[in-house]
This record gives C-alpha cells, structure tokens and sequence, in this order.
C-alpha cells in the first residue's frame, strides 16, 4: 500500500534482524532519494521480541533510537476519551533515548469526543503537539486474510481507496506542521548488503503468490552485480533460461496451488534448472512449491515441483510465528556451513511428511532457545519457511 501511494519502493528495517551497517545502507539510499521518509511501526511502540538484555528487541522504539527519528503517535481512541492523556503522557516518558514528536488521534467519533481527548492532553502533556484526528470512516477499512491485509496488488479500488485516504488526511491533519518535525538521522554511508546473490542471473518468482521479497535483498543482489530476472508462476511462466539460480520468495501459494500444480512450463523449468545443477532456493511458500505436494483448506492435496522430500497442509493449519537466529548447516551461495543468519517465520502451514536429508538451518527463537532443525537442501535445491533478513 505505501509503494502504491508514494510510487516508491516500501522497504522493511528491522532493528534486532539487521546489522547497523545494513540499516544505515538502507537510511542512505532512503535520504538521498527522497524529501521526505515515512516510518511505520509496527504494533505498539514499545512492543517487540524476549531477547536477551543486550540485543535491542526488534520494537519501533528500537527502530527509532537507532534511526534518530522523530516518533508521531497514532492513538486510537475507540471507547475512551480524557483518559488518552495518561497514554500518551506515558508513551512520552517511558523511554529517554526517545523523541515523542507528535499524536494524532484515530478513530474519532464527534467533535465533542475529540474536543475532550484535546483539553485533557493538552493540560497533560502542554508541549506535545496536537497535530488533528481521523474521524472513523467505514471506506478506509481494508479486507484482511491470514499473515495480514489482502495485498495491495489484489485490491480492485486501490485507486479510489488511496484518493478517499488523501482526502481524509487533507480535511484532518496539519500536514505542513507534520512535514516540519521531520528530521534526517544521523546513521547513513553503508554499503551492506543483506544476502550474498545465488547466482550471476537470478530468476526472481513474482505475482499474487510470490510477493514477499525483501526489497532490501534483491537491491543487494544487483548492487554484488547479479542481475534479476522476473516471472509469473501464476501465469505458467518459468524461469529464464539463461539464468543459473532461481529464487521463490514467500506469498499464498496456497491460495493458488490448484494453478500452480497445472502450471507446466513453470514446474518444468525448476526441474530443468535442477537437472542443470543451478542453484534453487525457496522461502517459506517458495519452500511449500518446491516440495512434492500442498494440501489447500478443503484438504485436496495439489502436486508441486517435488525436488525437496517434503509435503505441507494449509488444511491442518497452526500459527508459526517469530524471530529466528539460523545457522547454515550445508554449504551454499547462501555462505560456508556455519554462516549465520537473522530471520522470522510467519505462516500456518503444516508440515504432514518431511523425508530424509541434510537440514538447511539450526535454528534459535530471538531468545537464542534452541528449537527443532529447518528446511531441507537436495543438491543444488534448498528451502526453508524462515524468511532470511541479514546476515550476523
């Protein structure tokens, strides 16, 4: 949804799953290509991982200390009225590494509920701007399915979606007062890049059921010199055939495995690539399709490109959700066997068979437990359902 509002790329920093430098690559692309940068956080601000006391907890806060960012608070207020200025007087005291810049107020319901919420924040929190609120408003509402809202690129009135948006902003916000408690952070100048590239031509899945590709990958791929090379599973396209890897980023390939189990020429041209001795990596449903069979919610079992022992179940679902620490059991373009990755895995497929085989990860949770070894690699064909961020 930001990429198609602001035309610009949406890219994702994570302040537990990135080094410094690959953040501060990341903030220097950012500044140098942009007037202004628009942060969202995710959850509450201070909501993040149980990590050990030394590592910072992948929170917004955390992302916001290590940025220098200035920090505006959204504040839905359904339910409750002068009591919001007890939160946000909280919100600005909890933490002295941080700068509480800015409320908006959400979810309003009249004029007079917000001109309580503004005499009682007011007289708490008297140096805090108050920069308006967003009535509540039934259109801005946006579908949801499992890991989240339905993609943007699936959405039939994004167009008129993101024009009501504008226009509620508009009538609502302070915007020139906004643009102005903006500030450039200080953590900038790296050159990181997050994953080594799997090959010199990389094949890249991408369509409704490939969409979850860090952007901040692939721009470390061709900044190595790999050049990328897009296809649609879903349109039974495969990978190109001068290309020597292939990589399949996560999505809902569940929600499309009937397509996919008839699309040949896709199918075929993954084995090809096996049977060529090019490397293949999937993520979490990439990892699913590279299997031998998917199981969608009525419990009909769809056929795949079966080069990893492996069968899932969108049928059988269970949430698996977290920060990873992976530890690369198997040499690889990903590093030597050793080499250590930060990821997360979000998805609620099972896994109903799993053969034999070499692991491609040994795996921790943030807070460094050890849990059950992931993925499989078969020659040059590897997977897992953790999605890598950086390297450690």
């Amino acid at each position: 949804f930001h990429a198609a509002a602001s035309g610009r790329p949406c890219l994702n920093l994570d302040a537990w799953a990135m080094r410094a430098g690959t953040i501060a690559t990341r903030i220097g692309e950012l500044s140098n290509d942009a007037e202004l940068v628009i942060c969202e956080g995710v959850m509450g601000l201070f909501d993040g991982a149980d990590v050990p006391d030394d590592e910072p907890a992948g929170s917004t806060a955390d992302v916001a200390a290590v940025t220098g960012w200035p920090v505006l608070l959204l504040v839905d207020v359904r339910g409750q009225a002068a009591s919001v200025a007890a939160v946000i007087q909280g919100f600005t005291r909890h933490r002295a590494d941080l700068q509480v810049s800015g409320v908006i107020f959400n979810k309003v319901a009249s004029p007079s509920h917000r001109a309580i919420i503004e005499r009682a924040c007011a007289a708490a929190c008297p140096d805090l701007p108050l920069l308006g609120w967003l009535p509540r408003h039934d259109a801005l509402v946006l579908p949801e399915r499992h890991l989240g809202l339905v993609q943007a690129r699936e959405h039939a009135g994004l167009d008129a979606l993101l024009n009501d948006a504008a226009g509620v902003i508009e009538r609502n916000i302070d915007l020139d007062r906004l643009v102005a408690l903006a500030r450039p952070s200080p953590l900038t100048g790296g050159t990181e890049a997050p994953l080594p590239p799997l090959g010199q031509r990389i094949a890249v899945a991408r369509d409704d059921a490939f969409a979850f590709a860090y952007p901040a990958v692939l721009d470390g791929w061709r900044r190595a010199g790999a050049e990328l090379s897009f296809f649609s599973p879903l349109a039974d396209q495969g990978p190109d055939a001068g290309c020597d890897a292939a990589y399949l980023p996560g999505g809902y390939p569940e929600l499309h495995c009937g397509r996919l189990s008839t699309a040949s020429a896709f199918l075929g041209g993954l084995r090809t690539m096996a049977q060529a001795g090019h490397w293949v990596f999937g993520e979490c449903g990439g990892y699913m399709v590279l299997g031998e069979r998917i199981e969608d919610a009525k419990g009909v079992s769809h056929s795949m490109a079966g080069l990893l022992p492996l069968a899932t179940s969108f049928a059988k679902r269970k949430l698996h959700l977290g920060y990873r620490r992976a530890v690369l059991c198997a040499a690889s373009p990903l590093g030597a066997t050793g080499t250590r990755f930060r990821g997360h895995e979000f998805h609620y497929a099972s896994i109903t068979g799993e053969g034999p085989g070499q692991s491609l990860f040994a795996v921790a949770d943030a807070a460094d437990r050890d849990l059950a070894d992931a993925g499989r690699v078969s020659g040059t064909i590897m997977g897992s359902f953790i999605h890598l961020v950086d390297k450690t």
